[in-house]
């Protein structure tokens, strides 16, 4: 007997993984640009660019997936004010 729900149920295990290894490395990426801000290891100018990209794009990740608060992932991951206030903010590079 053919079951369709079956194969969908399949796919749909295996969108969620995508989702979880998607978001898994968003929040690492997070993880290690904040690490190099609070480092000083670069610029800082351009490291807190590198983290507040980082952030905008784990919290457009974590909207995709259905999570529409980011104030618990704001307070674990200890994400900076200054990160929050310039999020989607793309400055002119000046030459």
């Amino acid at each position: 007997m053919v079951r369709p729900e079956a194969g969908t149920a399949a796919l749909e295990h295996e969108i969620a993984a995508e989702r979880a290894n998607s978001l898994g490395a968003a929040e690492a990426r997070v993880i290690k640009t904040l690490k190099a801000l609070a480092e000083g290891s670069l610029n800082r100018e351009l490291a807190l660019d590198d983290a507040r990209d980082a952030v905008w794009s784990y919290f457009v990740q974590r909207e995709l997936i259905g999570f529409r608060r980011h104030a618990d992932v704001i307070q674990a991951l200890a994400i900076p004010g200054d990160v929050l206030i310039g999020l989607g903010a793309k400055p002119a590079r000046r030459p």
